[in-house]
């Protein structure tokens, strides 16, 4: 039950980041609004995000995970540091170099990934200010998923999966504390994004210094083990970032629809990282070390089960995820969003886009179980076949369901850049289970259909509570705060509860999850 602890542990962690996250969401809707300005900061917030995904947790961490996993399964410890020390000298000077280029470029990259915002100079100079405060913390989270990959390594999952939480507290003191002293200014959040790559990176320093595994800033780019991570890591920049590449060109579209469209699909998105960065990203970050060790000691068998019991885990949370927050995507974000300067038109548009979105949960939660499964071989290749394919859907979607809508004036537009979004996950996971199994690398266990049978049949009875409770309750944009609260809370534990009993009776047993 090891794999399943760790999960926990990571998904517990995870937890209070995302309710941490939301109380940021909350404080920025709250005080700023769907508004102009809001925009202008997500687009110079979403920029250095996507660079993150390359730098940080994203690509660099897939390559240099089962490379130190490898000497580290050796016992060489030497070789171990020494490899630490070189990564994290040529990581620093890489992505400095990159943010000194991202803020001298950055009014063209404003142009490039907001085109709308060319015709309103004001946006567009306040998007462009926001953008070089920002871009520094690439450097500070870049080196920040270093720790956490040494961390995670060593099976430490806790200070990784709860740094963020100091992320949002950052940017809540921003909103609240600092944002009033500079006359109700954004720019304020754009320095709370600042500080919070700062302390994330000291407090995870400070874990590696209690292993004592704090790395010497080493700069020699033809250090053997550097070459090897960034040769792996080259193919994965691709694919490791395609979701936010598809987020870049639906930031790119909404930049041309009514104002507030870039806020309704951030929040959006942030409510899809719940469940995905909770359990998602949990057990692909868990497995990721276990597959990498599998596949150093040949084990196969252990290989393909591991990678069965993580698909399984998702589903069992990604399914029922997805009906609720289709099923209930007003009356969560009434609840969550509805407060000062957030509408009851807001709550509307942006539940329209959580509907749209959600459809392609279960892809994006089982992408982030299947990529490990080519990353922890240093198969970093295969991903990007699929990548290329997803952006590719992606645009095409866009194009042909967001740009009708565009034309006419359709309210609601933006709703089809979330769909769209949806579609392409579900390319890149379906491309990617193929691939594993024309390599003959995943082998489903017995029982799938089973399992399958007992999820549905939970999941419509799921999903009959929730309509029910929802017509008993009526609209929940028209409702007190503390209705909203009260009435959400026994709703999604009357569906919560129907899932679980459902599952019981159906013959479903936690032994039946076991690793």
């Amino acid at each position: 039950m090891k794999l399943l602890r760790s999960t926990l542990v990571f998904s517990a962690m995870t937890f209070l980041s995302r309710v941490a996250g939301y109380v940021r969401d909350l404080v920025q809707a709250a005080v700023f609004g769907a508004s102009s300005a809001m925009d202008a900061f997500l687009i110079a917030y979403r920029i250095p995000n996507f660079l993150r995904r390359i730098f940080a947790e994203g690509s660099f961490a897939q390559a240099f995970v089962p490379v130190y996993s490898e000497l580290k399964a050796k016992g060489d410890e030497r070789s171990l540091r020494d490899l630490v020390d070189h990564v994290a000298g040529a990581l620093c000077a890489a992505v400095i170099v990159v943010t000194a280029l991202g803020i001298l470029a950055a009014p063209a990259i404003v142009a490039l990934f907001a085109p709308g915002a060319l015709d309103e100079p004001e946006k567009f100079g306040l998007t462009t200010t926001m953008l070089r405060i920002t871009f520094p913390y690439l450097v500070f989270i870049s080196l920040t998923a270093l720790a956490g990959g040494v961390l995670n390594s060593h099976g430490r999952f806790a200070v990784p999966a709860v740094t963020p939480v100091l992320h949002n507290l950052a940017v809540i003191a921003a909103a609240l504390w600092l944002a009033p002293l500079l006359g109700m200014s954004i720019t304020a959040l754009a320095w709370g994004v600042f500080a919070a790559g700062v302390v994330q990176l000291v407090v995870q320093w400070l874990a590696l210094a209690r292993i004592g595994a704090v790395p010497r800033l080493r700069f020699d780019f033809r250090h053997e083990g550097v070459r090897r991570v960034f040769r792996l890591m080259l193919p994965t920049i691709f694919s490791s970032s395609a979701a936010q590449i598809n987020l870049i060109v639906g930031t790119a579209f909404a930049s041309l629809l009514a104002t507030g469209s870039q806020t309704w699909l951030y929040l959006t998105d942030r409510l899809l990282e719940f469940p995905l960065g909770m359990f998602g990203v949990a057990l692909g970050t868990v497995i990721l070390p276990h597959l990498s060790k599998k596949h150093a000691e040949t084990d196969a068998a252990g290989y393909a089960r591991t990678l069965d019991w993580g698909m399984r885990w998702v589903l069992l949370i990604a399914l029922p995820a997805t009906a609720g927050l289709i099923a209930l995507a007003e009356p969560i974000n009434a609840t969550l969003y509805q407060y000062g300067r957030f509408t009851a038109l807001d709550t509307r548009m942006a539940a329209l886009a959580l509907v749209a979105m959600a459809i392609g949960l279960p892809a994006f939660m089982l992408a982030k179980v299947l990529a490990p499964a080519f990353y922890a071989r240093q198969d970093t290749r295969t991903p990007v076949r699929a990548a290329l394919w997803t952006v590719v859907a992606n645009l095409a979607f866009s194009v042909a369901i967001v740009g009708p809508l565009w034309w006419y004036r359709v309210e609601g537009a933006h709703a089809g850049i979330a769909l769209a979004t949806a579609l392409a996950g579900i390319v890149n996971a379906v491309l990617l289970w193929r691939f594993l199994r024309r390599q003959g690398i995943a082998s489903p266990q017995a029982g799938w259909s089973r399992f399958l049978g007992r999820l549905a049949l939970a999941v419509l009875a799921m999903i009959a509570v929730l309509v029910v409770a929802r017509r008993a309750i009526g609209s929940f944009t028209t409702l007190e705060p503390y209705w909203r609260v009260a009435h959400l809370a026994w709703v999604i534990a009357a569906g919560g509860a129907t899932y679980a009993l459902a599952l019981l009776a159906l013959g479903l047993r936690p032994r039946h999850l076991r690793e």
